[in-house]
């Protein structure tokens, strides 16, 4: 691996702005506000804003500091307190989306996580996901798609797995699999995937405009990173499972996988489906930010009981009546 490549050796820069220099609060490696960012009139930030990835800006990844806590908790410990704070917060808005589909609410929410290998996509489901109802719930995996669904269009999968109202449904990987790995293995035409990007922009609008509120995190991990948790896999025989070939071999083609997702990052974030770039070197810090981004978009949803449709008091009396 060329040394003197920029996209490899685990770059942790923090550089004020958006776009091509970084997150949009600079932070020095590790750091984090005592009581959050403060936005205008002294209020905390909304961390969607400070994670938010300016669509149609040039993207450097390289510019991100993967080890970053951008207005998280001060360290470890804080953060998994900060977290375990919000379950309950959680857990009542997802009964109220779930309650509220049952009285014809369409809304659900969509989380999808995309990042290289080790990134926590799948930590991510375990420690945040976990907190919800599984009832509500809706968890997909993508793989290499099977021959039946190489036979349609790439997104009909994509379709056939989203979240009913009321639900939230998670992807593992995603459609962004056939603007990524498509292209750094050249599995599709450069042609057909240059289009791809704006379907993917126009389905994504198809769902928002049917009440599908999409957040996308990509989970930013360093090179030095991902080689340490390869090796901590390969250390235990318990995880070897976890483990193939094909992700040291992949390693190899890290720059190029870089490329796929800053150009990914830069033609689909959307005003109806931005990305958020989340650094995912600190384990506690991914699953308390991903928490809190779904905590700020249920907030904003504000779903609601739904109102009896039939005489409360006289059913009451009728139970208290019976014989």
């Amino acid at each position: 691996m060329p040394e003197h490549d920029s996209r490899v050796p685990g770059s942790r820069r923090t550089i004020e702005g958006h776009g091509r220099k970084g997150y949009a609060v600079a932070k020095k490696d590790g750091e984090g506000p005592k009581d959050g960012e403060q936005g205008k009139g002294g209020a905390p930030s909304p961390l969607r804003r400070l994670l938010r990835v300016p669509g149609g800006q040039g993207v450097d990844l390289s510019s991100y500091d993967a080890r970053a806590t951008p207005a998280g908790p001060r360290d470890k410990a804080a953060g998994l307190a900060a977290l375990a704070q919000m379950v309950e917060r959680l857990a009542d808005l997802q009964e109220r989306l779930w309650a509220a589909s049952t009285a014809g609410d369409r809304r659900r929410v969509l989380l999808i996580l995309q990042g290289m290998d080790t990134s926590g996509k799948g930590g991510t489901v375990k420690h945040v996901i976990g907190h919800f109802n599984p009832a509500g719930c809706r968890i997909r995996g993508f793989k290499a798609p099977t021959a039946q669904e190489r036979a349609h269009s790439f997104l009909w999968r994509i379709r056939r797995a989203l979240p009913e109202p009321g639900e939230i449904g998670i992807f593992d990987r995603s459609h962004y699999e056939d603007v990524l790995i498509a292209r750094v293995r050249e599995l599709a035409p450069h042609k057909e995937i240059a289009h791809r990007y704006g379907k993917i922009n126009r389905f994504e609008k198809s769902l928002a405009d049917d009440g599908v509120t999409v957040v996308k995190c990509f989970l930013h991990i360093s090179y030095d990173q991902q080689r340490r948790r390869l090796l901590q896999r390969l250390d235990n025989p318990d995880k070897h499972w976890k483990v193939s070939p094909d992700d040291i071999d992949d390693r190899q083609l890290w720059p190029a996988y870089q490329k796929a997702y800053e150009i990914a990052l830069e033609r689909c974030s959307t005003p109806e489906a931005p990305w958020f770039l989340v650094p995912a070197d600190r384990k506690w810090y991914r699953n308390w930010a991903i928490s809190t981004l779904l905590l700020e978009h249920l907030e904003t949803l504000a779903p609601q009981y739904p109102k009896a449709d039939f005489d409360v008091a006289e059913a009451r009396q009728r139970l208290l009546t019976e014989t």
